[in-house]
């Protein structure tokens, strides 16, 4: 099979798999409906609702043998009035927390931009209000005692917290005192870290056992995005949803719209439960030798439907005049590929290359790297293509080596065509007789783009799904490489690289007058097609392309000369 031919079904495998993913993001997956809201939200509070409160009975049960309790009602002696906000900044994070539950109701990621090239905004990944609702939610629940769960108001020192220089961290402390019970939450934010430690302190000055279950949860509702049909829009194909680690299963993941159909509900101990969308996530880290009750839930009584995961630790008892704190960590940030398994076990999980993600670890391994080396993505990528041809040179010099010998004999083809007319079979059998002679193997062609083409496909993911690559620039007029050429620089040469390959291939035998015409507009429909792709692959696929036509020119003339000098 000539190079041609080879594009012709790189191209077409291409967009087949990138319309099977369209397909399966427009119409396989059913769209929440937002029914009429059937409460009314307090002003200013965040999830004050009894339906996102988990139940004390869905504890495991404490080593300590202090039992478990049936479901919560809210503390009838504390007002539902509006909490404050506490803002909080440090070098990597700008925080708003309310004080009524303690909830984290707003996160800015400071060195995130949205839009490359503009100094605002940043990228918010919690928001307590609006269409875009998601909080991180902790709190205390007992069947015994009155405890502050996240509808619970807390008190504060100050109004803003900031990370000052010569700081390590800063401590937020938020404090609830009732019937002789203090409890005291206090949110830790370190220097250039997106873990936020939380450690909730139990102070017990009554006259009787205090006991309790701790919960955490992540609360959102599904986001807004655009379905409209695009090979390059990442948001169409990102994962949003739930997602979880344990050790025995490792990581799973549960959409928005099948949170109804497909409920998780199970104990895991050391693993850890986020909600995640492209780029970055948000994780509830508990601790991780204790047991906790893993569960979903949909809560459709505040307007659009708010999708919860949740985890409750066991149930602990404080005897009077002692003290006990429950820890846990929130992590609000990307997807760093190299950070987050020291974070947690598994947390690199949520970088999630789909079914590709046994080609897309190695080449994203590969181009850190690389990048490491020379501190730009783009010459990263020119290199990780210089490795995949140096790799596959020897199976590219056969291919090429191939292509000279059919050039060779295309005059000899032609005669054959001449002489047996419309008989195709016997012009089938006197080609290959005459391949076999010459020792043309006519598929040696399609070997090496064959084997580049897990590498093009694993390239894609890790430019539309790699944090680090997010607003990569490389030179001049390329200041994004997971976005379009602004100016089809790139597409341009790369249809005149394939059309010159194309040039300088051999014809097809027996081809017939439409699949000519089709391979002769091959280079502009692949070109027009990639234009709208990433300019990182769009590079990748031009210099591969470059490489590949000089080894063929200076293969072919070798072989020519080489004839030449015999003759």
């Amino acid at each position: 099979m000539n190079n041609a031919r080879s594009f012709l079904w790189i191209a077409l495998a291409a967009l087949g798999f990138l319309l099977w993913n369209a397909w399966q993001n427009d119409y396989h997956r059913a769209q929440p409906l937002l029914p009429a809201s059937t409460s009314t939200e307090v002003e200013g509070s965040v999830g004050d609702s009894a339906a996102d409160l988990p139940s004390a009975d869905s504890a495991p049960v404490a080593t300590s043998g202090t039992g478990s309790a049936g479901a919560i009602e809210p503390a009838a002696t504390e007002p539902v009035v509006a909490g404050r906000i506490i803002r909080v900044v440090s070098d990597v994070l700008e925080l708003e927390i309310d004080t009524r539950g303690g909830t984290v109701s707003k996160a800015n990621l400071r060195q995130y931009l949205v839009n490359a090239g503009e100094p605002t905004p940043t990228v918010q990944l919690f928001d307590g209000s609006g269409e875009h609702f998601f909080v991180a939610q902790s709190g205390l629940v007992s069947s015994a005692s009155v405890a502050p769960d996240h509808r619970a108001l807390y008190t504060a020192t100050q109004d803003e917290f900031r990370l000052g220089e010569g700081q390590d961290h800063v401590d937020i402390p938020l404090t609830w005192t009732q019937n002789g019970v203090s409890v005291t939450k206090t949110y830790t934010l370190k220097r250039s870290s997106y873990t936020i430690d939380v450690a909730t302190k139990v102070d017990n000055g009554g006259a009787a056992d205090w006991s309790a279950s701790a919960y955490t949860q992540l609360t959102r509702t599904s986001p807004i995005v655009n379905r409209k049909f695009s090979f390059t829009n990442p948001g169409q194909y990102s994962f949003v949803g739930a997602a979880w680690y344990s050790p025995e299963d490792k990581f799973d993941k549960l959409g928005f719209d099948d949170f109804a159909e497909e409920p998780l509900n199970r104990t895991i101990t050391g693993g850890w439960a986020a909600q995640q969308q492209h780029y970055f996530f948000a994780a509830w880290i508990p601790e991780a030798s204790e047991a906790q009750a893993y569960s979903t839930a949909v809560i459709t009584d505040q307007g659009a439907p708010r999708y919860l995961i949740r985890q409750v630790g066991p149930a602990f008892k404080v005897a009077p005049g002692a003290s006990m704190t429950r820890s846990s960590r929130l992590y609000v940030g990307p997807k760093q590929q190299e950070s987050l398994d020291a974070i947690a076990p598994g947390l690199g999980l949520t970088i999630d290359y789909g079914m590709v993600t046994i080609f897309a670890k190695p080449v994203f391994w590969l181009l850190n790297a690389l990048h490491k080396l020379v501190q730009n993505w783009g010459f990263a990528i020119i290199l990780t293509t210089l490795l995949v041809k140096l790799l596959l040179y020897p199976l590219s010099e056969t291919q090429y080596r191939s292509m000279a010998k059919m050039r060779k004999v295309q005059p000899r083809i032609e005669a054959l065509k001449q002489r047996y007319g419309e008989d195709r079979q016997k012009f089938n059998q006197a080609m290959m007789e005459l391949y076999s002679k010459e020792k043309i193997n006519p598929v040696g062609g399609c070997f090496p783009l064959l084997l580049q083409f897990p590498v093009f496909i694993a390239l894609y993911w890790v430019l539309l799904e790699s944090v680090e690559l997010r607003h990569a620039p490389f030179i001049g007029w390329l200041t994004n490489l997971s976005a379009r050429d602004p100016y089809f620089v790139l597409p341009v040469a790369n249809a005149a690289i394939m059309w010159i390959t194309q040039k300088m291939s051999p014809s097809p035998a027996g081809m017939d007058p439409i699949q000519q015409k089709v391979l002769q507009y091959m280079p502009l429909v692949f070109s027009v097609t990639m234009a709208f792709f990433p300019s990182g692959l769009v590079l990748y696929w031009t210099i591969n392309g470059s490489l590949g036509l000089l080894q063929q020119w200076i293969i072919t003339r070798r072989i020519e000369a080489g004839e030449k000098k015999a003759a």
